[in-house]
């Protein structure tokens, strides 16, 4: 009932080969495609919850090789605004699930240090916006799955 809320889902074998070319897509985006990608912009790929989950990936996890991860204290100040506002688009998303507010609040504490200096720096208030942006998303979910009961209890 509630498996796209939860955003955990198992996948056939033709999902499993759509789920690894939108890694390898999402792998290649700078900020800019990724964020053209989240409010549903290119053509080819449509939003998904699976999408927005991998976007966060990217940005939370670190890199195998270079063992850094994607946002890096001494980035210019543009690469972080859009990262902190990609993250802000994400969490309005309409395809939001559990998952994907739960990355979120990874995000959040992992790059609390970046997100404390850059409000800092630019008299900012992004750590606040975020956390606000989070709080948001998990309405939306609470309401979404409101709506779902109700839908299914009419149906019924």
């Amino acid at each position: 009932m509630f498996k796209n809320i939860l955003g955990k889902k198992k996948l056939s074998s033709t999902e499993s080969k759509e789920v690894v070319e939108l890694r390898e897509k999402i792998s290649k985006m700078n900020l800019t495609e990724m964020k053209s990608y989240v409010n549903n912009r290119i053509s080819d790929l449509k939003v998904s919850s699976l999408g927005l989950v991998e976007v966060l990936n990217r940005l939370i996890t670190e890199d195998e090789k270079t063992k850094k991860r994607y946002l890096q204290a001494d980035d210019n100040d543009m690469k972080k605004k859009k990262a902190f506002d990609l993250v802000i688009s994400i969490a309005s998303n309409k395809q939001i699930t559990l998952e994907v507010s739960d990355k979120i609040r990874v995000f959040i504490e992992t790059y609390s240090d970046i997100l404390k200096q850059y409000d800092h720096d630019n008299k900012q208030i992004y750590e606040s916006r975020l956390k606000k942006a989070l709080d948001t998303s998990l309405l939306n979910i609470s309401k979404m799955s409101t709506i779902k009961m109700t839908s299914d209890f009419l149906d019924s």
